[in-house]
């Protein structure tokens, strides 16, 4: 079964939540615990979003935590700076609800923290963000070049899984060609 390699306390919420995974979740989520490169192509409403990011959160939650200025382990990048913060919001309820699962099995796990970096990111939360890295970070492919143009790139060193969302969007477009240089930094 598709979640069978999830943490437990991931698994419950997953299962009294939504009961199974549909097709994008249960296909993409091996080779995304395998770390291939993986391109998850369905409707909207299909589970993609979550297909992406479930692995990624278990490993955060359940795996031990990196030294502060390390943290950041997971990084989405959004064309749009509303679906970034829409993508900030809906990862509240999941976190919550893992943590609230794992409560109910005895199961210690790190509620992971959310930053989120945009052209709207105020100084003061940049230099936040710098000082206190989050283990998740959300943002856009002009703000990830500008992260990796500054002292903030100390900040990326380990991360290990790239989440592009809506890269159809960007693709055929220069903002693409960008975005494909910038991760290859």
């Amino acid at each position: 079964m598709a979640l069978d390699r999830f943490s437990a306390p991931v698994r419950a919420w997953f299962e009294t939540t939504f009961g199974e995974p549909t097709p994008p979740q249960a296909q993409g989520w091996p080779a995304i615990a395998a770390g291939q490169h993986s391109l998850i192509l369905a409707p909207t409403g299909s589970g993609k979003t979550l297909a992406a990011f479930l692995w990624g959160i278990d490993r955060l939650m359940t795996e031990p935590v990196p030294d502060d200025k390390q943290r950041t382990r997971l990084l989405y990048v959004s064309p749009l700076r509303a679906l970034a913060v829409d993508i900030e919001k809906n990862l509240r309820a999941p976190l919550a609800g893992i943590r609230l699962a794992a409560e109910r099995l005895g199961t210690a796990v790190h509620e992971p923290t959310v930053g989120i970096r945009t052209g709207d990111t105020s100084a003061d939360e940049r230099r936040r963000l710098v000082r206190h890295p989050p283990d998740l970070l959300i943002t856009t492919p002009e703000s990830l070049y500008l992260l990796l143009t500054s002292q903030a790139r100390e900040t990326l060193t380990n991360v290990d899984a790239v989440i592009v969302d809506e890269i159809h969007a960007m693709a055929a477009t220069k903002r693409g060609a960008h975005l494909s240089v910038t991760l290859e930094r």
